[in-house]
């Protein structure tokens, strides 16, 4: 197959090597000329994923007409903010046929929409029929370094998801089929907020106990979101849910948690924002998340302290502290 990738960060880089891997004709794009070139000569990302050999096959470009133009699958993996625009350019040089395939993981703040909805409003409502998102627990590093990993490919379409999942399995990187893209992109999205909270709990120096609990508890605000939505109470408990949500609660190479933890400890936020290299998208996406949630009438503790803390400067132990103090109730309530 050929195949664009748009956005050379840490997982669009690791994907674009899985795949030239697998053996497609492979062009990643990246807005840098400069790293551009850096990859093409030093066959590396020092930048984004450094220590990671890119494969010989795999080319590059920063001329998005290029990378997208004849391409049958076209992985988006650029920040959520900014896809929109991207779409749009692309759009004249990309064909019905391509499949588009989305590996980021947001809510638009402006609109509100999921990257499924930009789509529609860009490409129109059949473009749902050629649309799978692509989520999972996969660290870019791990799945890069070749550690066994599993992620899921959803869509409206059996035929495009079986493409996508095809065009992506091999003996290390299992790919799964769901028929529920927007379940996968809401599971993909809130679980950056709740790292952000885990890592904030992490920094605060509380426990296991607490981290257990934020996670349970997360969970069961992510599904409720998603039932509101219209989306399968399955998906959650699921790669692109549960999984995803383990993953970057706990893992060391979650940016989302670095975030939180960093709240905990005392950093504020621009100054936590202005080491990190790459995207931390729960930042963003707590206030989508946020707005989204009061928009459905759904009941998202956990992330609505996340928003206070970041966009209103609420200290955190008395974010937790209200949280803690919330009126008693049924589990499941």
């Amino acid at each position: 197959m050929k195949i664009g990738v748009i956005g050379a960060g840490s997982w669009g880089t690791a994907l674009a090597n899985l795949l030239a891997g697998n053996g497609h004709d492979t062009l990643l794009w990246a807005y840098e000329p400069e790293l551009v070139k850096e990859m093409a000569d030093q066959r590396v990302n020092t930048l984004f994923l450094p220590d990671i050999p890119l494969h010989p096959e795999l080319s590059f470009t920063n001329e998005l007409g290029r990378c997208v133009a004849g391409s049958d699958l076209l992985v988006l993996v650029a920040p959520t903010q900014v896809l929109r625009g991207l779409l749009t350019t692309l759009a004249p040089h990309c064909s019905e046929q391509t499949i588009l395939v989305n590996a980021s993981k947001g809510i638009e703040l402006n609109t509100l929409a999921t990257v499924s909805g930009i789509v529609v409003q860009t490409f129109g409502e059949q473009a749902l029929q050629r649309y799978v998102a692509l989520s999972g627990p996969t660290f870019a590093r791990e799945a890069a370094q070749g550690l066994p990993s599993l992620i899921v490919a959803a869509s409206c379409s059996t035929s495009a998801a079986c493409t996508t999942q095809a065009a992506f399995s091999n003996q290390l990187f299992r790919v799964y089929t769901s028929d529920d893209p927007l379940g996968v992109e809401l599971g993909g999205a809130v679980k950056n907020v709740l790292a952000i909270a885990a890592g904030i709990a992490d920094g605060l120096g509380f426990g296991h106990n607490t981290r257990a609990a934020l996670i349970t508890r997360g969970l069961a605000e992510m599904r409720r979101l998603g039932r509101a939505m219209g989306a399968q109470d399955a998906t959650f408990a699921g790669l692109a849910g549960m999984g995803d949500l383990v993953l970057t609660c706990t893992g060391d190479l979650s940016r989302n948690r670095t975030v939180g933890m960093k709240l905990g400890q005392g950093a504020s936020l621009p100054e936590i924002m202005a080491e990190m290299r790459m995207v931390a998208e729960g930042v963003k996406t707590s206030e989508s998340v946020y707005f989204l949630a009061k928009s459905k009438g759904v009941e998202m503790p956990i992330a609505e302290k996340v928003y206070e803390i970041l966009q209103c400067g609420k200290p955190a132990r008395e974010a937790v502290l209200e949280l803690m103090s919330r009126e008693l109730k049924s589990e499941y309530a």
